[in-house]
This record gives structure tokens, sequence and C-alpha cells, in this order.
């Protein structure tokens, strides 16, 4: 072997060892990393475990996956304090992490499709997908720290089914919450585009005929609901909450409270951890005593409840006209006959009147009737417990409550 060859094998001999020296180096640097990545994905997935478990609700996974930026839990499943054993959500995947004072800010939490069976229901859920999570710090001094706050929630379909009929089923609900900040209160909205369900499976006899006789065997509709909660004093008002029935009508609710803050949530959650703590058939009375406690921390506002007509009403007139061999007239001219009678218990005048001439003209004109309790001044819960129990005859007007129809 000349000199230039061995000078050649040298270089060669030298070549390799440096790469396997760099090889070796690169493997020693990123295993810590990968060590680091993997702790950072843990980290992120234990702070949601103990948001979650503040609200009551256990979060358990077989792995964590993923590194800083997105992170995935195999093997999920979640338990709700009091309501039995965990059931299994699959995987959870945590996409586009980033820190936030020290907390995490999460572009979208999303499950993957799961079901589960009841009996001889099973239920199947599609994906559920929260956008723009936020993980504030354990030790942050925001008020809903301890909350799992999000700004969108999507759910493309739940369905229901017993043996192989679809017995409900609802689609595209979607939900969107705007965080308090600077004082403000929190906003929120949701709503389902459409549901589905087979009143045919009902098995009550009278039920049955009386579903069958209105024609309401498969029915179709929609909700909305909109409403606020301000966390620095408490005050929550569901300001709309409608479930329209498609060629029946709306039934809408609004209510109005006051002390609902974060104190009063923990407190309610303390007490149904020990609830659920208590062995089965054991005396819960002192929890429901304290529950009864806790209510009267809250204060009376406002609530309505209303019903927007669109073609049931006729349709139950005549039901029961035929089942008396009468006209749909009749029924009606009985029940505006019997309702002043029914009112004379309450001692109230001004509200029988008002009631007789809501339900008279509902009847003749079925548009909308209305039920609305509006005290002139916040009452507390402590007040109207005590007056439904010692003079309830006097509740209405403590309540403000008054009965109106067909009014915008």
């Amino acid at each position: 072997m000349n000199e230039s060859s061995q000078s050649q094998g040298t270089m060669m001999t030298q070549y390799r060892s440096a790469f396997s020296k760099l090889a070796l180096s690169t493997v020693l640097f990123t295993l810590p990393l990968n060590a680091a990545l993997a702790q950072d994905a843990t980290a992120v997935a234990e702070r949601l475990k103990t948001v979650l478990a503040a609200q009551n609700m256990t979060l358990g996974w077989t792995s964590v996956t993923g590194d800083a930026s997105n992170a995935v839990l195999e093997g999920a499943s979640i338990a709700v304090v009091g309501e039995g054993k965990p059931f299994s959500i699959g995987k959870v995947t945590l996409s586009g992490i980033t820190e936030e004072n020290r907390g995490y800010k999460i572009e979208t939490v999303s499950t993957e499709p799961y079901s589960f069976s009841e009996g001889t229901a099973k239920i199947e859920v599609s994906p559920l997908t929260l956008g723009n999570v936020t993980l504030p710090a354990t030790d942050s001094t925001d008020l809903l720290a301890s909350f799992l706050m999000y700004e969108t929630a999507n759910l493309d379909n739940v369905s229901v089914k017993i043996g192989d009929k679809q017995a409900f089923q609802m689609t595209n609900f979607q939900a969107e919450v705007t965080p308090p900040v600077d004082g403000k209160a929190m906003e929120f909205t949701g709503s389902a585009e459409k549901f589905t369900a087979d009143l045919s499976l009902v098995e009550d006899p009278q039920s049955k005929a009386a579903i069958d006789a209105l024609g309401y065997q498969n029915i179709s509709g929609n909700f909305q609901m909109e409403g606020s909660w301000q966390p620095t004093d408490g005050r929550m008002a569901l300001t709309s909450y409608d479930v329209t029935v498609d060629n029946a009508g709306t039934l809408g609710m609004t209510f109005d409270l006051g002390g609902y803050t974060l104190d009063f949530l923990k407190s309610v959650q303390e007490l149904q951890k020990k609830m659920a703590a208590q062995p089965e058939g054991s005396d819960d009375s002192a929890q429901g005593l304290a529950m009864l406690g806790l209510m009267q921390q809250l204060t009376f506002n406002g609530a309505t409840v209303r019903f927007d007509d669109d073609s049931v009403t006729n349709k139950v007139l005549e039901y029961l006209a035929k089942q008396q061999n009468m006209t749909a007239k009749d029924i009606a001219n009985q029940a505006k006959a019997i309702v002043p009678f029914l009112m004379m218990e309450l001692n109230n005048p001004e509200l029988a009147t008002q009631v007789t001439s809501a339900v008279t003209a509902y009847l003749d004109n079925p548009k909308s009737i209305e039920i609305a309790a509006k005290p002139a001044s916040p009452v507390p819960f402590a007040l109207l417990a005590a007056s439904g129990m010692s003079n309830p005859k006097d509740l209405p007007k403590t309540l403000g409550l008054t009965v109106t129809a067909n009014q915008d």
C-alpha cells in the first residue's frame, strides 16, 4: 500500500470516528430534550386534570404522548362525582399549546367519537371540540382559575338508538363563551341546529294514543339559549332558553338570580363530594338541609315561562273534544269557565282577573301565554321559603306574579 492510500485510509477512519461521535452526542443531547418535552406534555395534562377535579370531575389516562405544543392523552376516561364509575372517552388531543402567565392556552381540546349503552339504549357521540381553552397557573389570582374556561364548543351529533330504531338525535350543537375581563360579565350562548325524536317508541298506552291522535309520532325542532354571569357579585341571568318543536310551538324560559358567586359554587361542589362519599342507602337529610341553607344565599330577581303556539293548542282542543263527543269551542269555553273558580283559592282578586283574562284571550286566539315573576326588588330565597311555608297565598304578591296572553 502506497503512502497516498494509507493517508486516505487514515482520513476515512477519522471521518467515521468523528461521525460516530457526532451521532452519539446527538442521541445523548436529544434524550434529555425528549424527556423534557414529554414532561411538558404531562404537565399540561396534569394541570387539566387539576382544573377538572375542582369541578368534581376526575380525568384519567393510560399514557401521555407529544411535546410542549401538542399532546395526546391515550386511553382517557372521565368520572363525575356521584355519577358512578368512569366512562372511557378514548383519545383526547390537545393542539396548539402555549404558555401564558405561567399557565397554558390551548387552541383546541378534542375527543374521539365514543359510544356507550344504557339498558337497551345505545348512545353515540361525535367528537367534542373545545376552542381557546385556558388553564391558569396553580397560584393564579384569576377569579376563575379553578374553572375550565373555553371560548367555543362544538358537537356535531348525538344519537340515541333503542334497538335498531333512532329514538333521538341532535345535530350541530355550538356554544360560545366570552370570558369576564376588565370587570365585565361573562356572556354565553348555545344552540342546536336540529333535534329529532321518535315518540312512537313511547310505551304508555294513554300517552301513545294522544301522540298518535295529535300527529306527533316523529317530532323535530331546535333550541337556543343565551345569558350572562358576573362572578364578582354572583349575578346570573339566563336571558333566553327556547325549545322549539316544529308545527307545535316554542317553550321559552328566563331567570335572573343574585348571589351565584364563586364561593357559593365551591360550597355546592364540596357538598356534592360529601354526598357522593356517603354509603348507598345512608341518611342524607343533613346534606339536604345544608343544600337548603346554601340556597338561602341566593336572591331572586325575576323569571318568566312563555309558550308561543304553532298549532298544538287547537290540536289538543280537537283531541279532547273527540274524547267527550263535543266541539273544540265547547272544550275551550269549559276551560274558561273553570279558571275563575280555581283562582279563588289564592284569595288574590287582581291576579285572578289577570289569569282569567289571559286564558280567555289565549283560547279564543292561541298566540302566546306568559307567566312572569318580577318582584319590585330582589327577594332573598330565605324569604321566599318562609313565605311559602307560613302564608303561601301571599307568595304571588311577593314575587310580583303576572299572567298575560298574546303579547310580543
